[in-house]
């Protein structure tokens, strides 16, 4: 597969700063029962990413040390299906990735549709970004991706016992505005995933529970 991803080196970068660090931390062991309540009620004790019913709107910033880009983000999942859309406005341009159980498919970049079994895999060939698709649907609702392969997470609290950082697999996330309250579930506003180089940074302007 042909690297793509100048079809987005257009844009700027600055609608996803970077986060800033947390500075406080709340009790550990009050933390883990609090988190342990909320992926309960997430749906996400089975560490299954892909589960349960939602979708979100907002901005993602994606950088590899080499190139950059930016642009709206729709991301929609149910009955293990997930469909993630980037778009950038000012080019007109934009991916569609769908994943299911049979694999993933990524419209957009070619010709033709380009199909593989590992959707990160996909992602990553054909548009020179590295996204932890499998864990990120974890990630962005503040909990470990106990389900993706990447072993287990640490995570730090914040005083208000939600998560403000996870690493895992070997990368770090971290959160900051949780101000979205989706069926009374506090929701981050904007989220960081970051290994070596490579970065996904996540400013969601609405949650939506399917």
């Amino acid at each position: 597969m042909r690297p793509a991803a100048g079809a987005l080196l257009a844009l700027a970068l600055a609608g996803c700063a970077t986060l800033p660090r947390p500075v406080a931390s709340g009790d550990a062991l009050a933390g883990d029962a609090a988190q342990r309540v909320r992926t309960d009620a997430l749906g996400l004790a089975g560490g299954d990413c892909a589960a349960p019913a939602w979708s979100l709107v907002g901005r993602v910033a994606l950088s590899n040390g080499r190139q950059g880009g930016s642009g709206r983000i729709e991301w929609t999942q149910a009955a293990g299906a997930q469909r993630l859309q980037l778009s950038a406005p000012v080019t007109r341009q934009s991916w569609v990735l769908e994943v299911d159980g049979g694999g993933a498919v990524l419209q957009g970049v070619a010709e033709t549709p380009l199909r593989d079994s590992d959707p990160a895999r996909l992602l990553r060939e054909a548009t020179g970004w590295d996204i932890p698709v499998a864990a990120l649907g974890c990630w962005v609702r503040g909990a470990a991706a106990a389900g993706a392969g990447l072993g287990p997470a640490r995570i730090a609290y914040g005083l208000d016992l939600l998560p403000r950082r996870i690493e895992q697999g070997g990368w770090t996330v971290e959160y900051d505005g949780w101000n979205a309250d989706v069926g009374g579930l506090p929701l981050p506003g904007k989220v960081e995933a970051r290994r070596g180089e490579d970065r996904v940074r996540l400013v969601i302007d609405q949650w939506a529970a399917e």
